[in-house]
C-alpha cells in the first residue's frame, strides 16, 4: 500500500491492510526456519509494525488498540478507534496451519462498524462492505470450538442442540467458519480480549449473523478494561435457543 495514496473508504482500508499483513506473515513463515513460539513472535512483531504504520499514515486522527502494542489512554477519548490483532491464532501460525487470521476493525463510539478478517492460509479476506447470502444451516447443526481447549458450555450446548463439534484454531477462523457456512454457531466462554472479536463481530454482523455476549447484551469495544470474556456468533434463528441454554447451564452450575 503506497504511503502517498490515500484510501478513501474505511472498509477498503481495513481489507487492504488485513490482506497485506497476511501476505507479510506468509512471507515471514516461508523465509525462516523458525517454528512454534519463535515463529509466532516474529510474525506478531512484523505484522504489527506494518499495521500500526499503515493505519497511522492513513487515519492519523484515529485511535488504535492492538494486542501487540502498549495500550495508551488516549484512545478512550476518541470516537473512532481501530482494534487489531496482527496474528489471531499465534499457535496455529507457528505450527504452520491455516486456521489463523488477521483482524482489522474500526469501532465508532464503541460499536464495531467496519472491519476485515483475513485468512491468509486460505487466500481469503472477508469484509463488511462485500457480503453474500448465508448458506443453508447444517443438518445436524455444527458448532465450532477450540481445537485445544473447548469451553465446557459450548460442549454442553452442542449436546443439547444435537450439534456436531468442529474443532478449529483461532477465534477469527472459527467466526469466519460461521460466515462461510462451514458451521452454524460459535460460542466462546473461556476468556478473550477486544482484539479477538472486534473484527469478526463486525464482519459477521454485516453478513446478518447474530453477535452478542452470552447474556444477550451487545458487544461494545474501546473500554478501559480490554477483557471480552465471552461471545456468541450464530445464525439468527439459533440465537434465542443458544442464549437460553447458556443461561440454564449457568443456573445449574450455580446450584
Amino acid at each position: 500500500m503506497s504511503e502517498e495514496h490515500i484510501v478513501r473508504s474505511d472498509a477498503e482500508l481495513a481489507a487492504r491492510v488485513a490482506a497485506a499483513a497476511g501476505r507479510i506473515l506468509l512471507e515471514v513463515r516461508e523465509s525462516t526456519l523458525l517454528s512454534g513460539k519463535g515463529l509466532g513472535d516474529a510474525g506478531d512483531k512484523t505484522a504489527n509494525q506494518f499495521i500500526i504504520k499503515a493505519l497511522a499514515q492513513q487515519r492519523p486522527d484515529d485511535g488504535i488498540l492492538s494486542e501487540e502494542s502498549k495500550d495508551t489512554p488516549e484512545r478512550l477519548d476518541k470516537s473512532r478507534v481501530w482494534i487489531v490483532d496482527p496474528v489471531d491464532g499465534t499457535r496455529e501460525y507457528g505450527e504452520r496451519r491455516n486456521d489463523w487470521a488477521v483482524h482489522i476493525a474500526l469501532t465508532i463510539d464503541g460499536r464495531p462498524e467496519i472491519g476485515a478478517v483475513a485468512l491468509p492460509g486460505l487466500d481469503l479476506v472477508l469484509r463488511t462492505d462485500q457480503t453474500g447470502t448465508l448458506p443453508p444451516a447444517g443438518d445436524p447443526l455444527r458448532m465450532v470450538v477450540s481445537r485445544t481447549r473447548p469451553a465446557k458450555e459450548a460442549v454442553e450446548v452442542a449436546k443439547r442442540l444435537g450439534a456436531d463439534l468442529v474443532p478449529m484454531g483461532s477465534a477469527g477462523a472459527k467466526a469466519m467458519a460461521v460466515v462461510r457456512g462451514e458451521a452454524d454457531a460459535y460460542l466462546h466462554t473461556g476468556g478473550q480480549y477486544e482484539w479477538d472479536s472486534a473484527a469478526p463481530v463486525a464482519v459477521a454482523s454485516a453478513y446478518g449473523l447474530h453477535c452478542s455476549r452470552v447474556d444477550g447484551s451487545p458487544c461494545l469495544y474501546n473500554n478501559p478494561d480490554m477483557a471480552m470474556p465471552d461471545l456468541l456468533i450464530c445464525r439468527p434463528e439459533l440465537a434465542e435457543r443458544i442464549l437460553a441454554e447458556v443461561a440454564d447451564i449457568g443456573k445449574l452450575d450455580a446450584e
